[in-house]
């Protein structure tokens, strides 16, 4: 087991390397481009290799995000519903090691604080509701069609840049001393939620965007419903 952990980690690591650039090529090239759609679609293959070693959560945001902007059909439809059940299973299973964390010495479990287990089962359960939302209503259009795809996008961002940004010594192997400090790792993370916080005023707007759908009959453009 040592020796399947000690070959895998170093994939795990640079999937989440490669997936930190093609997060942020996606996040600052214009919407509907070739350059978001190609950085995107890469983003997904690599965040699901990661998803593998990350208890599928990963696998799921991104995997959802992806269904969220193709056509609907039976086949985004089965995997919607096997990620729900992934979600929930996930989110209840996070709760009692939120709870076991709390009653730790110094509120820590495998070095991820109570409040952090908490967080993701929250975002987890108000995600599944979702999920349940788009099953029984389909896909909505314009804006919050976008909205869900870009926060499960950089969701998945966040848990990639966390899980490097958050062991000093891992980003010691990269950056320089100065960047090492909890400042300037925390920052990576403000600048993506800001990034997405922005992005996510644009596609409510009334200012269309470009069509990020192709061949589907619901146009993805932002405007009246």
């Amino acid at each position: 087991m040592n020796a399947l952990l000690n070959t895998l980690l170093p994939i795990h690591v640079a999937a989440g390397g490669l997936a930190l650039v093609l997060g942020a090529v996606a996040l600052l090239a214009r919407k509907g481009g070739t350059a978001h759609r190609r950085s995107g679609l890469l983003f997904v293959y690599v965040m699901l290799l990661m998803g593998v070693f990350a208890f599928f959560l990963t696998g799921y945001f991104v995997g959802t995000a992806l269904t969220t902007v193709r056509p609907v059909s039976p086949w985004t439809r089965r995997i919607d519903v096997a990620a729900l059940t992934i979600v929930v299973g996930l989110a209840l299973g996070t709760i009692p090691r939120g709870v076991k964390a709390f009653y730790s010495p110094g509120g820590f479990l495998n070095g991820v604080p109570f409040p952090m287990h908490f967080f993701l089962a929250t975002v987890m359960l108000l995600a599944a509701a979702g999920d349940v939302r788009i099953l029984r209503f389909g896909v909505p259009r314009g804006g919050p069609r976008l909205a869900r795809h870009l926060w499960r996008m950089c969701f998945a961002l966040f848990i990639a840049a966390g899980s490097f940004f958050s062991i000093r010594e891992r980003v010691a192997t990269i950056l320089p001393e100065p960047f090492t400090t909890a400042p300037m790792r925390a920052l990576p993370i403000l600048l993506l939620f800001g990034a997405m916080f922005y992005w996510l005023w644009r596609v409510r707007s009334r200012r269309a965007l470009s069509v990020l759908v192709r061949h589907d009959s619901v146009p993805l453009a932002t405007g009246s419903k």
